[in-house]
């Protein structure tokens, strides 16, 4: 790589580190919006509270790359044409291609890197931030039971914990249950313990007081125990998550259709995820080569170049559209296919054929001397 290239790749890298880093940061704040709750109300340790929201970066990551990278190749080269090193650039005789084969080796370069990221980090990210979201929405042990606060775990179902032991079970224990419509169960004991079975997780408890009264004729009745359990049902953390197509490898997206548990609409989302396993990454090269063609061919203006800019920008923009449309309409109806990878090869052959073969002055007409005026 040439001492050039190598500066215009160091600039672009810089600018798109910035900008994604900038981008990542408001979303991550947005995003960490999501599990406040329960940090404030479950007490979530604030470390897997960040393990959480830091599994959800991956995705994102992938979605503002192609962008991040358009905006600073465009920043790169607007600033390049401004401090008229293009322009020396030309009159030395660089062609356009030339002088786009960095921002080419940025966008392949991230292109191949975002489809392993797509293929290998966020599916296993994305396993593993479902299950400890499972794990923290239905675990009915440290996380859900605070020291000193009912907790509601069900309608109709509300318990009390006076404190957590180091052992791990817990003691001071109040359970009151108007699960069932003709009873009010009130439960009090010493100290219990809570286990999980295949069914729910179930609260043992031992040397306390079952109280009951009738809400149909009033009668009340009390029963001492040595041990006594209350199971939580609907509370099973034990229970696998069903695989979402995030989840999946790309083998098993692009195959679909030998899984006879899926239904036809299914097939389609998954086939359609697969396949922008692959082109999603890709756009990161679309960008790059849209964000600087413009500004390589067009023509030098002192007043700036904001024509072209937005011209590039409208366009990132309308690629980017079809990508969404596309995909959605290829969900519903598969052999509309073939228009995601339209949407992605006519940018690519109109950027290269543009950095390759055009040339202004071919649509400049040359005055002969019999079209000159006459003085």
């Amino acid at each position: 790589m040439k001492k050039l290239n190598k500066y215009i790749v160091k600039q672009i890298m810089i600018g798109f580190l910035l900008v994604t880093f900038s981008l990542m940061s408001v979303i991550w704040l947005t995003q960490s919006l999501r599990f406040v709750e329960l940090v404030t109300n479950k007490g979530l340790p604030v470390i897997l509270f960040v393990k959480m929201t830091s599994l959800l970066m991956p995705r994102i990551f992938v979605i503002l790359s192609p962008i991040s990278l358009f905006v600073a190749t465009l920043f790169v080269y607007n600033r390049m044409l401004s401090d008229r090193e293009l322009v020396v650039m030309k009159a030395a005789g660089i062609s356009p291609w030339a002088s786009a084969k960095a921002a080419l080796y940025v966008g392949l370069f991230m292109s191949f890197f975002n489809i392993y990221v797509n293929n290998v980090v966020i599916p296993a990210a994305e396993r593993a931030f479902n299950e400890l979201e499972w794990q923290v929405k239905n675990d009915v042990s440290h996380l859900m039971f605070r020291e000193g606060e009912f907790t509601s775990l069900q309608y109709n179902l509300t318990v009390f914990i006076t404190s957590h032991e180091k052992d791990g079970s817990v003691s001071g224990i109040l359970v009151n249950d108007e699960r069932n419509p003709k009873n009010k169960t009130t439960i009090s004991a010493q100290k219990g313990r809570i286990v999980y079975t295949d069914k729910a997780p179930r609260l043992i408890m031992v040397n306390g007081v079952r109280q009951e009264i009738n809400k149909e004729n009033g009668q009340f009745s009390s029963l001492s125990f040595d041990r006594y359990s209350v199971d939580f049902e609907g509370q099973n953390p034990t229970k696998s998550k069903e695989t979402g197509a995030r989840e999946k490898n790309l083998w098993q997206l692009l195959n679909a259709r030998s899984d006879k548990s899926l239904t036809p609409a299914e097939v389609n989302r998954y086939i359609v995820e697969g396949n922008k396993r692959i082109l999603t990454p890709l756009y990161n090269l679309i960008f790059a080569l849209m964000a600087c063609t413009g500004l390589l061919v067009g023509n030098f203006n002192r007043r700036g170049q904001n024509k072209i800019i937005s011209v590039s920008i409208i366009s990132m923009v309308a690629v980017q559209a079809g990508d969404l449309i596309f995909g959605n309409l290829a969900a519903k109806y598969l052999y509309l296919l073939p228009l995601m990878y339209l949407n992605f090869l006519l940018p690519l052959a109109a950027c290269i054929w543009l950095l390759l073969f055009y040339n202004p002055a071919m649509l400049v007409r040359r005055r002969t001397p019999g079209d000159l005026p006459n003085v």
